[in-house]
């Protein structure tokens, strides 16, 4: 079947230099306080982003959280989502509740787990169980590839979202290709 899988989700943010600078550009504290600008997805289990918000590189993501959520829900694509995957830095009260008014009972926060010291023993690291943010993080890499968002020249809001729009159009077709060949007989 061709088409969204909603039934997990995952939101992220990733950083991007604007070494020109410009409106919605800020100090990255990431980055030895270089001028960036941050993007915040929503995807759906394939890593197929239904929503996207962008603002300067010195906000939070959760700051961006809530206007991601309203550019998917904008789309009529929140409302089947079950699950939402979301990183350490999204778990709070505040977010599980913003989740909640829109109706995503199920968040599931990566969370930390801690050594324990027992008589100056350590025992070994457990994994860090992370849920399913691999595609989220994927989808952040191929777009951290394209050309434009990674130089980063552009100076206005309006552009840089022309520049989302356009290097996620491509990474539709690309994935939309990769299916086609999917069903190609092998030669």
């Amino acid at each position: 079947m061709i088409g969204l899988d909603l039934s997990e989700a995952s939101v992220d943010g990733s950083q991007h230099k604007a070494p020109t600078g410009g409106e919605g550009s800020g100090r990255n504290p990431a980055n030895q306080g270089k001028v960036g600008w941050k993007c915040s997805l929503i995807t759906d289990r394939w890593g197929i982003p239904i929503g996207w918000a962008i603002d300067g590189a010195n906000r939070h993501d959760t700051i961006l959280f809530a206007p991601t959520l309203a550019v998917a829900k904008a789309r009529g694509l929140l409302m089947d989502v079950k699950t939402l995957h979301l990183d350490r830095g999204y778990n709070s009260a505040a977010i599980r509740a913003h989740c909640a008014d829109h109706g995503i009972e199920d968040v599931v926060c990566a969370s930390q787990r801690c050594e324990l010291q027992r008589a100056g023993m350590k025992t070994p690291k457990l994994p860090v169980p992370l849920g399913l943010r691999w595609p989220i993080e994927r989808t952040n890499s191929w777009l951290s590839n394209f050309g434009q968002l990674r130089r980063g020249t552009d100076r206005k809001t309006a552009h840089r979202l022309a520049q989302l729009a356009l290097a996620i159009t491509f990474l539709l077709a690309a994935k939309l290709i990769d299916w086609r060949d999917r069903w190609s007989p092998i030669r």
